[in-house]
């Protein structure tokens, strides 16, 4: 039913019809319409994930920093301070050692697949330093069948690298940053200074009739021997 009312100059109001509004009865004009969403623009997208993911990464630094926490244990007569993870692994190969048929298991399967892991990186290493060997050897040859001299070498050098095919191991003896290259350099030349002053005393004593001057010589050869010694330990790494 529509009811009036004066507005107070004499003109008559007219008034939606009565209904009841209060808990769970907003006024119809802001209500939903059927079929319109009450978020038109939607949750922005990823939000959820971005927080599960927070939380799985959050989760995550937790576990980790509970598996390297230090914690003492015992060690015979003596107490040692180890990473949690290495404890419990302790305790589960002493338990698989004293016969315990669950922790030989599970001792078992963690240990096949630590060594399948580790065989599987080893593999990828091996294929992928003999490919850069490869690839780089090509490279360097065609730069020299080209005249090409304003390219820098890569790092490391392809002969620095050792493959050994019946091990299956890789051995970097060069540089393999700018940082090692810049001490590389340096050592090399330090080394070339040594030695081209080693062979210029032993020339001299060849000639040399002063006693003195002979045992002074034999003594700066020895100690540049000594000192082109730790040169090359440190030239082959």
């Amino acid at each position: 039913m529509t009811r009036h009312k004066d507005d107070g100059a004499g003109r008559a109001l007219q008034v939606r019809p009565s209904y009841d509004v209060g808990y769970g009865k907003p006024p119809k004009d802001t209500r939903f319409k059927p079929g319109q969403s009450g978020n038109p623009r939607g949750r922005p997208k990823g939000a959820k994930n971005k927080h599960a993911s927070l939380s799985e990464e959050r989760l995550q630094n937790i576990i980790l920093e509970e598996a390297y926490r230090t914690i003492t244990v015992r060690d015979g007569d003596r107490s040692v301070s180890v990473p949690m993870a290495q404890a419990v692994i302790r305790s589960l190969a002493v338990n698989a050692a004293k016969g315990q048929h669950r922790a030989q298991r599970l001792f078992s399967e963690l240990l096949s697949a630590v060594e399948s892991s580790r065989r599987d990186l080893q593999v990828r290493f091996f294929e992928t330093a003999v490919e850069y060997k490869v690839e780089w050897e090509r490279e360097l040859a065609r730069r020299q069948a080209l005249g090409v001299t304003d390219l820098p070498p890569p790092l490391p050098h392809p002969d620095h690298v050792v493959v050994d095919v019946r091990s299956g191991s890789v051995r970097i003896v060069g540089p393999a940053t700018r940082e090692e290259k810049a001490i590389w350099d340096e050592v090399f030349r330090e080394k070339e200074m040594l030695e081209d002053c080693i062979a210029q005393l032993r020339s001299a004593n060849e000639t040399a009739t002063d006693p003195a001057e002979i045992q002074d010589n034999l003594k700066f050869i020895e100690m540049g021997e000594r000192k082109l010694a730790d040169l090359n330990r440190v030239w082959r790494g």
